[in-house]
């Protein structure tokens, strides 16, 4: 199957991806580390953190991640146990959610 020429992505999505790049690319600097090292322990390539540090929205989330750790990033919280708990509650919640969402069927109305 053809891969699209071009996807779109909303505003907010790309300001967030770039937002996301710029951060990581401040705490690599901060932390003195160069895009080959982090390039490195992540263990991708030196385009893919530019890709990354750009805010490219083709990147993949878990290299995003992953690198954003390697840099002393915190995303989501300062405190490791705070997203643990985090965590636990978004699973606990996902339980009492179904499992999948459909929409009803229309019925035909073929009276005419």
């Amino acid at each position: 199957m053809a891969k699209p020429a071009h996807r779109s992505y909303s505003r907010y999505a790309r300001e967030a991806a770039e937002l996301l790049g710029l951060m990581i690319h401040n705490a690599r600097i901060e932390g003195n580390s160069t895009v080959a090292d982090v390039a490195e322990r992540a263990g991708i390539s030196r385009g893919l953190v530019h890709r990354i540090e750009k805010g490219e929205m083709g990147s993949s989330i878990g290299a995003a991640f992953e690198v954003a750790a390697i840099v002393g990033l915190r995303l989501f919280e300062s405190e490791p146990t705070t997203l643990t708990r985090h965590l636990s509650m978004e699973r606990d919640r996902l339980t009492l959610l179904p499992h999948s969402v459909r929409t009803g069927r229309m019925k035909v109305k073929d009276d005419f």
